[in-house]
């Protein structure tokens, strides 16, 4: 059967509880990741995860049906969780399926994570009209739906937001969904919230403890690009790729600083200062005290001229990392570079 991220977006999909074999597909990783969490969450007994890649499946392609028919470790359930490029995994998922059809027996469920494969891919030919099986494809996300989910997410917690404080917090995240749901369950411990004692969380509230000051989050590297920091720049593109960050998610939240840069300037004009605006309005503005320093500095280095040039140069970015997932990482780095120097510049 397929599905739609529409339908994961609501929760679990009609009929996921009968399938087995998962294949999640398309550009947004973080997207399919959030998928594979709800399937695993919603299983009966989730049991040991263990993890194949999809090299592992091409080498060996035997190696997933005797994983997902063995026990556990301990004796327990588990389920197998694959991460593959493109088509890596389909001879593995044939194999499954069809010694299964012969009487195999029964087998873990397989959930299988191919971002750079779509729902044309051979892999998902041989699921999508299966009964156990499910095929979906996620597509990058935009700040609606993503704010639509952090609702669904807030509500789940009993956590009511005012304004526009959703899509306050998708932006924050970078449109990732993961980061977003960290966000909301932080908030909600922040404001003492669950489902049977419901709290209203204010901009306030999460200006106090949202993703700017995460260190696993992406605003360390949004800072250290748009404040020309040469010299950290290594670093902070070594803990890129140790944490995994989603490139797509990491060049957005890039886009946003410089919509927030752009919007304070009109805001300020020529000859405006920050120490002029109320606390209120800065809230307004995204600029909480955490971050007020860095958005100053920035501001002093983003002439209205050169965001002027920072604009086209990030949506061309944009396209190539969706036009080019495998290596987005690689492209996002070097884009990255050239944007730090150009704002080391003064």
């Amino acid at each position: 059967m397929k599905a739609t991220q529409r339908d994961f977006a609501r929760g679990l999909p009609s009929g996921a509880a009968n399938c087995s074999i998962f294949f999640f597909c398309g550009p947004d990783e973080a997207g399919a990741s959030a998928a594979a969490t709800k399937i695993i969450e919603g299983l009966p007994d989730a049991g040991e995860r263990f993890e194949l890649s999809g090299g592992d499946l091409k080498r060996d392609p035997a190696l997933l049906g005797d994983e997902a028919r063995s026990g556990s470790l301990f004796g327990d359930k588990r389920h197998i969780m694959v991460r593959a490029s493109g088509d890596e995994a389909h001879d593995a998922v044939k194999a499954l399926i069809e010694t299964g059809d012969a009487g195999g027996g029964d087998a873990a469920p397989v959930i299988i994570i191919a971002t750079s494969a779509t729902d044309k891919a051979r892999t998902a030919k041989l699921i999508e009209k299966r009964k156990d099986g499910m095929v979906a494809v996620f597509w990058p996300p935009d700040l609606s739906s993503v704010a639509s989910s952090v609702r669904s997410m807030a509500d789940a917690a009993g956590l009511r937001l005012g304004g526009d404080l959703a899509e306050r917090i998708a932006r924050s995240a970078g449109l990732d969904v993961r980061l977003a749901q960290s966000e909301v369950t932080k908030l909600a411990l922040y404001c003492d919230a669950d489902p049977q004692s419901p709290k209203t969380a204010s901009v306030e509230d999460y200006g106090e403890i949202g993703a700017a000051t995460e260190e696993d989050g992406f605003q360390p590297l949004v800072n250290a690009v748009m404040s020309g920091e040469v010299a950290r720049l290594d670093k902070e593109i070594r803990r890129m790729r140790e944490l995994s960050l989603n490139p797509v998610g990491l060049l957005l939240a890039i886009e946003r600083r410089a919509a927030q840069l752009a919007h304070i300037t009109a805001k300020l004009g020529p000859r405006g200062s920050l120490d002029n605006l109320g606390k209120g309005e800065k809230a307004q503005l995204g600029i909480f005290w955490k971050e007020e320093r860095e958005i100053r500095n920035q501001l002093g280095r983003w002439q209205p001229r050169k965001l002027d040039r920072l604009v086209p140069r990030l949506v061309e970015m944009h396209r190539a990392l969706l036009s080019n997932s495998q290596a987005a990482e690689l492209l996002l780095a070097q884009g990255l570079a050239d944007i730090t120097r150009f704002a080391a510049k003064r």
